[in-house]
């Protein structure tokens, strides 16, 4: 495919140091090179410009699913339609594989820059040609706006991309202005990542158990394990908060290691007709590794293999699920027994169940906290329960926090359960002491 330079003039070879070849737009050199040309017009009078940054929703799936030419001429499409969308003073170049930046130099405000992007994300929502097939495509923007003369090209595209990163997480097709509030919590994640990385190397983060039961004789049968951390200088820090920036930081490895070491050398003394859950996360479930890491902790505790239940949840099937089934397989293979969490929640379909041979699923608590008073959520773990005693999987719901929630469940035939109302997740001392208080004489029996 030639590459669609407008009007079809020629290029030399210094112009082509500047230009994308499968769209033809500049490229990131082109783009800086703008920037600093416009920064360097206004120094005198730094009027207010607006940069963004535009990231595809979505298209490595579409990539994976029609073939990477048909995802080549989807960029070239969407190439065609920002460049047509672009004023006599704007410019819009291809930054990375799905990532395309703009500079709109006569875009002055925040509210200006936010309909400019939206704009763009609905030039680019109609359907594209792919063959004879169509495909469809979201996209989330961040933008920053320059004010000052001391910032730098550099600068921001930072903010931009800090922008752009608040959007991915808000949802597709999202559009964030960089705000000096967005600056602060960039600082602050960057400190949480900071400590959490000390606090895994000195082993610090500490695995809380919460109980699992049999709904029907309230029967205690396992613990989930949960992550919890205190540091020195921050205090309690909410795994909310700093699970996903171990994800995306990449210290989520590490961490899991540390916690499932933790949690399998304080249970396995504990009866054993109790078993562990454990939860992996999405970028777990791409790591090949995974598996040898999680048996080795397994060989060097002491823990029985059949004693580990692994929670995955639908999003981290999403993520890569050819490698997502061979890490399943591997740790069946060895014993381990694989629960799906958080279901009904997620993007997975449901043939996903019958792919992933799964031992047990977890119904989410959202509909767990509806069900006295909300009739769509108790048709939908009634449908959930019967779905799953046909494909002969156990079942468990989560968020259970009072008695007739516990009750109208074993009503329709729910096995397990888990919440508050059966307990909160406590360290291992304290576990130890309800497990003493429950199971005094199979832990006599064990010398504890």
């Amino acid at each position: 495919m030639k590459p669609p330079f407008g009007l079809g003039q020629t290029r030399d070879s210094s112009d082509l140091a500047f230009t994308d070849p499968l769209t033809g737009l500049g490229n990131d050199r082109r783009f800086y090179d703008k920037v600093d040309r416009l920064i360097s017009d206004r120094a005198e009078d730094p009027a207010p410009f607006t940069v963004g940054i535009l990231d595809l929703d979505g298209f490595k799936p579409i990539n994976d699913l029609f073939g990477r030419k048909a995802g080549d001429d989807i960029l070239v499409q969407v190439a065609m339609r920002l460049r047509a969308s672009m004023d006599g003073h704007s410019a819009v170049t291809r930054i990375g594989a799905d990532e395309f930046a703009f500079l709109y130099p006569m875009v002055f405000s925040e509210d200006a820059a936010a309909e400019k992007a939206k704009m763009l994300i609905e030039i680019l929502s109609a359907p594209y040609d792919v063959g004879e097939r169509t495909a469809r495509l979201s996209a989330s923007v961040g933008c920053s706006l320059f004010s000052s003369g001391d910032e730098t090209t550099e600068v921001l595209v930072n903010k931009a991309e800090t922008a752009l990163y608040h959007a991915k997480r808000s949802g597709r097709g999202r559009v964030v202005v960089y705000t000096r509030e967005m600056e602060e919590a960039a600082k602050r994640v960057t400190r949480i990542e900071q400590a959490l990385r000390r606090a895994v190397s000195a082993g610090e983060v500490e695995p809380h158990f919460q109980p699992i039961v049999d709904l029907k004789d309230r029967r205690t049968i396992g613990f989930e394990t949960l992550a919890r951390w205190t540091d020195r200088d921050l205090g309690f820090v909410s795994p909310a908060v700093f699970i996903p920036i171990a994800e995306e930081r990449g210290i989520i490895g590490p961490l899991s290691q540390l916690v499932l070491r933790k949690a399998t050398e304080a249970a396995r003394n504990w009866p054993s007709d109790l078993f562990l859950s454990f939860n992996l996360s999405p970028s777990q479930l791409v790591d090949q590794n995974t598996g040898l890491h999680i048996l080795a902790i397994l060989d060097r505790t002491g823990f029985d293999p059949r004693r580990l239940e692994i929670e995955i949840t639908e999003t981290g099937l999403m993520t890569d699920p050819a490698s997502a089934e061979k890490i399943v397989d591997d740790l069946r293979r060895c014993g381990i027994r694989v629960s799906l969490d958080d279901f009904g929640t997620g993007q997975s379909s449901l043939g996903r169940l019958r792919e992933f041979h799964f031992d047990k699923l977890k119904i989410d608590r959202a509909f767990v906290s509806s069900i006295l008073d909300d009739r769509p959520s108790e048709h939908i773990i009634r449908a959930i329960l019967a779905m799953c005693e046909g494909l002969g999987m156990e079942v468990v719901a989560e968020g259970i926090e009072e008695e007739a929630q516990a009750d109208r469940l074993v009503e329709f035939g729910c096995g397990g359960g888990q919440g508050y109302f059966f307990g909160k997740p406590v360290d291992a001392d304290a576990t130890l002491g309800y497990l003493r208080d429950t199971f005094r004489g199979a832990l006599r029996a064990k010398a504890i």
